[in-house]
């Protein structure tokens, strides 16, 4: 299962155009709340009610993970539930996704020793141990790092082309109009 990881504060276009590229590629996605309900509120005072609470996230099943930025990301940081995740992502070489802020939580915590990556100007500072790209999307290995709202169909395209194939991303790119 892949999940993506909502908080209150998580900028809409890089959560909801990911979710909605995902799902019309039909990949199996769980949205998830890190709050101890369904209900999500953006940035912008969205409201999403997600699939599941963090609490019900199956790391059995766990095939990626899906960090949204804007100023949600602190509560992701905050979380004990969502860094042991990540860490737990991380240890069983499961494919970790993160744009604009949210690469610097994977900075913080390590996760990017020696690996190219790409954060929102002026997170960069966070990237820790990364060699810094100014890519839009950034792929090292099975951490993969996008700048921010502005690249969220770019980042959602690169996600449908790691977990399926590239074939399956070009399609769903000229089937959007997508150049």
């Amino acid at each position: 299962m892949n999940y993506i990881l909502l908080a209150n504060g998580f900028e809409e276009i890089e959560a909801i155009s990911v979710i909605d590229i995902l799902r019309r590629a039909e990949i199996d996605l769980k949205v998830v709340s890190i709050n101890e309900t369904l209900e999500v509120v953006s940035d912008r005072d969205l409201k999403v009610l997600a699939d599941i609470t963090i609490d019900e996230v199956d790391k059995e099943q766990l095939h990626s993970i899906i960090l949204p930025g804007g100023s949600g990301h602190k509560n992701l940081e905050a979380s004990e539930k969502v860094i042991e995740l990540i860490k737990y992502a991380y240890d069983q070489n499961k494919y970790i996704f993160a744009i604009c802020a949210a690469p610097s939580i994977l900075g913080k915590i390590g996760l990017l020793e020696g690996k190219e990556a790409t954060a929102y100007p002026g997170f960069e500072k966070y990237l820790k141990g990364a060699n810094i790209s100014s890519e839009d999307v950034c792929v090292d290995g099975k951490i993969i790092t996008s700048r921010g709202p502005g690249t969220a169909h770019l980042f959602a395209y690169k996600i449908v082309e790691t977990l399926i194939n590239k074939n399956s991303a070009n399609e769903l790119q000229e089937g959007m109009l997508f150049n």
